[in-house]
């Protein structure tokens, strides 16, 4: 390992193949960091040589997340390169769209198993290795949606708002250390994560024009070096949704969210 790869900051970014990852690992790159980089599908090679095209080392770990043993697999890989981990950027997430009553119960469970728990695990990782140094950042990609009851959308909404209650309580009780936890919170972006939750066509959430992936992910790692706690980023509409949703009673919050992303709302 050269010299000036040992002076640069290590970064780990989850579901950096494309939208807010690959977008978030792009800022790490541009302030000089070195990235490894996960993901579950193998443009997370291509996308690693994109990044590394400026000069930086970027190490692409292809791992489904849901899986605890491939969860391991990423941590030693970040955590083995000779460098502490500077910062860890846990964004990996999916949804599906649809009734409860309707949706397979396999998807939901991944939901679960890739948003929450593979975030907790690594986050145990990391904060527990950054605790012992006493210095480290974290940013967990929460959303909007955590602020409201998600109808059709019921257990991504629950696991957002997971996400937002396990950042906050871990904001707490490292507040008289020097690692910091921000919680980044998009709505609407313009990704991949539409169509994967077979959302994009028969929805109006699905169809509306969405934030630029860029700029919500200029505005978290702003965000994250300030050491801010939490971010509602994107455009002036989501960052107004955001405030309307802090004095919304939940129902008409569920209403809401009903309208927008009930199958064939589109029309």
């Amino acid at each position: 390992m050269t010299e000036t790869t040992q002076n640069r900051p290590l970064a780990l970014v989850t579901g950096a193949s494309s939208g807010i990852g690959y977008e978030l690992a792009k800022q790490f790159v541009e302030h000089g960091y070195d990235l490894v980089v996960n993901a579950e599908d193998d443009g997370i090679h291509s996308a690693a040589a994109e990044l590394a095209a400026s000069g930086a080392r970027v190490d692409a770990v292809q791992a489904d997340l849901t899986d605890p043993e491939q969860v391991e697999k990423l941590y030693s890989v970040a955590s083995g390169a000779g460098r502490p981990l500077a910062a860890a950027v846990l964004n990996a997430g999916v949804g599906q769209g649809g009734a409860f009553v309707d949706t397979d119960l396999a998807d939901e469970l991944e939901i679960i198993d890739l948003n929450v728990r593979s975030t907790v695990h690594l986050a145990k990782r990391a904060v527990t290795d950054m605790a012992a140094r006493n210095s480290g950042k974290v940013l967990i990609t929460s959303s909007i949606a955590s602020t409201m009851p998600g109808s059709y959308q019921a257990v991504y909404n629950a696991s957002k708002s997971f996400l937002q209650s396990f950042a906050e309580a871990l904001q707490n009780e490292l507040k008289d250390t020097d690692i910091t936890i921000t919680s980044l919170m998009p709505g609407p972006t313009e990704t991949e994560f539409f169509d994967r939750a077979d959302m994009a066509n028969d929805t109006k959430v699905g169809q509306q024009q969405k934030d630029d992936p860029a700029q919500v992910a200029a505005q978290g790692f702003d965000a994250l070096m300030s050491g801010r706690s939490k971010i509602t980023a994107g455009s002036m509409k989501t960052k107004a949704q955001g405030l309307a949703n802090k004095v919304l009673p939940d129902r008409t919050k569920a209403a809401a969210h009903e309208r927008m992303a009930k199958p064939d709302s589109s029309g």
